[in-house]
């Protein structure tokens, strides 16, 4: 509770980033028969998924017979230029980009990690998290392995270089059920690239195709960025090869339910994709609808938090019958090396990311919505920009459930002590932020807006999680 009181108290400053959960990687393959250019591909695959993940990217090739690569700290587009891309020529391809989820922030720990096993070289990039990975790693270490990074990728790595010579696709099936969590892996080696979902499908991956290439991607936007036509879904506990043959998959896992991570559709995922049959953006309009039906309120105005507020913001106004108008305009061109305003500029509340339409919204009663609420900072300062702006009231609006527990599966969530959904009731929270009125929409709700039929982790809403973590972790960050 005092670190929420702390950060209530803060200077105003409206970084409206600094209060979400954070993306956690996207990863991004092509196997190509056809001398397409891989590398330029997977750089073009790599920036539609740059939302993902900023800290850092890789992309490694295979020509057949060798395993080349580069990865570097930063963006997309600060790594790679012509010149680093036209170094790598091959078949084949796979690239990730990162935000750090376990493992420090460190140019040894960006993915693709290359290594070397029985039958040659072997690269893969993980998006997800091991709940199990810290034991396998100690059972490795003693029995002789060496790490080179801190981050789970590389047990993966090691489990399937273990079983090398069992050949890749039963080293890669071996190594696979030995591990918990959440995961969407691609794999390279000189002759194939393999993708794997885990058995709860909590993370997405999917297949596109240009001709006979085939290609493995977190969203489907990539896809549509390279010109590759969406070919399905990797189902959850599926393995797919592909190689000079073709495509052809295995299901290592008996026991299968796909329960992908809800706040894909929320927050991370880009409007534009779709995830296990669902339009991220029509799905985040159904969630606007119903938090009218739940939660009405009278205004002259609906707004959305850029970007994944604006949705849900047209799904409330089309359901009110409330015009819809822009209340914030971001700055696009922010990015991660931007010089953090000195404490005297945040206490004249210099707005970096953010700032109010204030034609819009002066002398107008505003509704307001949100994807989320982390731990109640910004949404205080979004309702405190808008009254500078001359809003006559701020109704606040949440197109998601109360968040109150920590998520174990891949993404950098607080402490379940720095939530204030786990803290405060939301009449509370309403007085924290300092808005008229507060109103989430319900888990029933959130479902309905997804599809009921089928399944999801709603495990940082409800508590209850597809798989169980250590309770030396749970513990931890429950506390």
């Amino acid at each position: 509770m005092s670190n929420l009181t702390e950060n209530f108290n803060a200077p105003l400053s409206l970084d409206f980033e600094e209060d979400k959960f954070k993306d956690e990687c996207g990863v991004f393959g092509i196997f190509s028969k056809e001398n397409l250019d891989v590398s330029s591909i997977t750089y073009y695959g790599l920036y539609a998924l740059q939302h993902r993940g900023q800290e850092s990217a890789g992309i490694v090739v295979s020509d057949g017979k060798e395993l080349n690569g580069h990865k570097n700290m930063g963006l997309v587009s600060d790594i790679f230029n012509q010149n680093v891309l036209e170094e790598l020529k091959g078949i084949s391809a796979i690239g990730h980009v990162r935000y750090s989820t376990t493992g420090a922030s460190h140019v040894n720990n960006a993915q693709p990690i290359i290594g070397r096993y029985k039958l040659g070289s072997i690269a893969i990039a993980h998006n997800g998290n091991l709940v199990n990975a810290d034991i396998i790693r100690e059972l490795l270490e003693d029995c002789g392995c060496v790490f080179q990074t801190s981050i789970d990728t590389e047990v993966i790595l090691n489990l399937i270089a273990r079983g090398g010579k069992k050949g890749i696709e039963r080293a890669a099936v071996d190594a696979i059920q030995a591990i918990k969590g959440s995961y969407a892996i691609v794999i390279l080696t000189q002759d194939k690239l393999i993708g794997v979902r885990d058995p709860n499908g909590i993370r997405p991956l999917c297949i596109g195709k240009i001709n006979d290439s085939y290609m493995l991607s977190s969203e489907s936007c990539a896809l549509d960025s390279v010109g590759a036509e969406f070919v399905r879904d990797v189902e959850p506990g599926e393995i797919v090869i592909i190689d000079e043959e073709g495509i052809r998959s295995v299901n290592f896992a008996e026991k299968t339910k796909c329960e992908t991570c809800a706040f894909e559709y929320i927050y991370f995922a880009r409007p534009d994709s779709t995830i296990d049959g669902i339009n991220v953006y029509e799905s985040r309009v159904r969630a606007g609808k119903k938090l009218f039906e739940e939660s009405p309120v009278e205004a002259d105005i609906v707004i959305g938090v850029p970007d994944s507020g604006i949705p849900a913001a047209v799904g409330y106004a089309e359901a009110s019958g409330i015009p819809y108008g822009i209340g914030f305009i971001k700055n696009k061109y922010v990015g991660r090396t931007f010089i953090t305003p000195s404490q005297e500029m945040r206490e004249r509340a210099v707005s970096v990311k953010l700032n109010p339409l204030k034609v819009n919204v002066e002398g107008k009663r505003v509704v307001i919505i949100d994807d989320s609420i982390v731990r109640g900072t910004t949404s205080r300062r979004l309702v405190e920009t808008l009254r500078k702006a001359g809003a006559k009231e701020v109704h606040f609006r949440v197109s998601s459930p109360i968040v109150k527990y920590p998520c174990y599966f891949g993404i950098d969530t607080p402490y379940r002590s720095e939530l204030i959904g786990a803290n405060y009731t939301v009449e509370e929270i309403r007085q924290e932020i300092g808005a008229e009125s507060l109103g989430y929409i319900s888990m029933e709700g959130l479902i309905q807006s997804l599809e009921e039929n089928k399944g999801f982790c709603l495990g940082c809403f409800s508590g209850v999680y597809p798989v169980s973590a250590p309770m030396e972790v749970a513990k931890e960050r429950l506390e």
